[in-house]
């Protein structure tokens, strides 16, 4: 079978508007330690931010939940509304051309949990995830399953819209 097209998949599809920096966990902590990320993505606690306005946390929240129902629902101009055009993680067009083969070759449930917001600005927020993905190859029917932790990060461009994406896989 095809598995190891669907594993290199997977991580592309996690990956694909993710930062195009090396991902390895020592240079994840060097990104979190230099401020880009604002928590240890590799440790054990998770502390939701303190000083997110109640109708921004919705906003943020509901803004992260479009984001992966779009990506689940194979709807690519939900999708193309929910990333930033100035994003700092990745290639708008890049990314929607990447994110539109994924979705003819491949179907994608992607569950979110443990959903945090960990840091706030009035321009940027990051939101903090457990994430499952089940990838299942269409055209073989070959699956695949796999779980991470994942930072979103949103910027306020009138609606709060994803600019960049840390994830580090668990298995």
């Amino acid at each position: 079978m095809k598995k190891w097209l669907i594993a290199a998949m997977a991580m592309f599809v996690l990956a694909a508007c993710g930062d195009k920096k090396d991902e390895s966990p020592e240079n994840l902590q060097k990104t979190i330690d230099d401020g880009t990320v604002g928590f240890e993505i590799l440790g054990e606690t998770i502390q939701e931010a303190a000083n997110v306005p109640e109708d921004e946390k919705n906003n943020i929240i509901s803004a992260f939940d479009e984001y992966i129902a779009a990506f689940n629902e194979k709807d690519l101009e939900r999708y193309k509304n929910i990333i930033s055009k100035n994003a700092k993680g990745f290639n708008y067009e890049e990314d929607v051309q990447a994110v539109s083969e994924v979705f003819d070759q491949y179907d994608v449930r992607r569950t979110a949990e443990d959903i945090t917001i960990v840091k706030y600005s009035e321009e940027e927020a990051q939101v903090f995830s457990n994430l499952k993905t089940e990838t299942k190859e269409i055209e073989t029917g070959a699956e695949l399953s796999g779980a991470g932790r994942q930072v979103t990060v949103f910027v306020n461009e009138d609606d709060w819209k994803v600019s960049s994406i840390y994830y580090i896989g668990s298995e």
